[in-house]
């Protein structure tokens, strides 16, 4: 599958960003601005059935890990560091084990190599409760979402993924019916497990609940020249949430 994406920077090395459910390279386009100030290019990339990417019927992490090398090869991306967040971060480690050699670090944003149980439920619940065809604009949407979700942050992120079509109408960029049907796929183990020994990062929030101290010998299991970083005061969304702190220690990684 040909993946959206969005280029910054010209010269240097690559770095290719995958988001994770819910999301899309829009999220990263200040962190990829950061990132490429130090010389690199950076590679934002829309995942299937999210953002501008094509739709599909699956959303499985041996498909999307195939797409990512897809990318690399239409690209001409030799050795890059692939940095995943969520969603994203399950797919470049599947990637890292289906595709051995064919990059040089890994970095993996707020999620480990385990099972989570299904708990998205309700905001595909509050997405699917917005009448696209009724709403006027995205208050509208906000307010009806706002009945299953009270952050007001997830909700801005949500709304993200809405858009006016050519029609005038209103659309997502995601696709619900496929994410809703394949929320548990989505929270599996990773398919046939194997060991990475190429250098990874592990990053996780402080408030976040994503990667806990007793993950962490089943992540070095796994991984065994990976090292874990805690990032203080932040939640799942790592980078959005400490985003000085994010590219610091991310630069600190690339340039070992």
């Amino acid at each position: 599958m040909k993946l959206f994406f969005r280029q910054t920077g010209e010269t240097g090395p690559a770095i290719v960003i995958l988001h994770g459910v819910f999301g899309s390279s829009d999220n990263w386009l200040t962190t990829s601005k950061t990132i490429a100030a130090y010389g690199y290019r950076v590679f934002a990339l829309d995942q299937r059935n999210h953002g501008q990417s094509p739709r599909s019927n699956d959303q499985d992490y041996q498909s999307m890990a195939a797409d990512l090398r897809e990318f690399l090869i239409d690209q001409n991306l030799d050795n890059p560091i692939l940095v995943g967040h969520s969603m994203g971060g399950k797919t470049v480690m599947q990637y890292a084990m289906l595709y051995p050699g064919t990059f040089q670090k890994l970095v993996v944003v707020d999620i480990a190599p385990k099972f989570y149980p299904v708990h998205h439920a309700q905001l595909i619940k509050g997405l699917k409760a917005i009448d696209l065809a009724s709403i006027k604009g995205r208050n509208e949407a906000d307010a009806v979402l706002q009945q299953y979700e009270p952050l007001i942050p997830v909700r801005q992120f949500l709304l993200k993924n809405l858009y006016r079509n050519e029609q005038g109408g209103f659309d997502w960029r995601i696709n619900i019916p496929v994410i809703e049907r394949e929320l548990h796929g989505i929270g599996e183990e990773l398919t046939n497990p194997q060991i990475v020994t190429a250098p990874t990062l592990f990053m996780r929030g402080s408030e976040s609940p994503y990667i806990l101290d007793e993950d962490i010998p089943t992540i070095k299991r796994i991984f065994p020249n990976a090292q874990i970083e805690t990032i203080q005061g932040a939640g799942h969304w790592v980078q959005a949430e400490k985003p000085v702190e994010f590219v610091d220690v991310l630069m600190k990684f690339v340039h070992r």
